[in-house]
């Protein structure tokens, strides 16, 4: 559980840094509002991230932010079939081993997911993975 929380923390770190070099090449005195993207396929505990973007954004130009965090379906494309799937359907095949593996290492998902239809291992992720603001809104000098 630490693993997960450590993880889930230094992520929101990092959108925290980002937010804050990012109003000050923009000049912003003060960031208003934010919105956060979770790619499904990082299983990223929201709670715990939550949390952390709170506790972090204390002190700073972001502590009065309204933050929103939105977590976008993980999809996959067969490079074989061209069949579509997103990671909800095979993650109740998943062991939790393997989930936490994704979890930590994405492209894990490779070794572990296949083609419900084909069963093909050669696909590619179309959307949901990773972690991005989306937009920052402020107030300028």
């Amino acid at each position: 559980m630490w693993c997960v929380i450590m993880h889930e923390w230094s992520l929101a770190e990092a959108v925290v840094a980002t937010a804050l070099e990012n109003a000050q090449k923009n000049h912003l005195k003060k960031i208003t509002a934010m919105k956060v993207v979770l790619g499904e396929l990082q299983q990223i505990e929201e709670d715990i991230f939550s949390f952390a973007l709170n506790e972090l954004k204390k002190e700073t130009i972001l502590e009065d932010a309204k933050i929103e965090i939105v977590v976008q379906e993980a999809v996959f494309k067969c490079r074989v079939c061209g069949h579509e799937w997103n990671y909800r359907d095979v993650l109740k095949t998943l062991d939790e081993e393997t989930t936490e593996s994704i979890h930590f290492v994405p492209e894990l998902s490779h070794s572990f997911i296949k083609c419900p239809k084909c069963g093909s291992p050669d696909f590619e992720v179309i959307k949901g993975r990773g972690v991005w603001i989306e937009y920052i809104k402020g107030v300028g000098e």
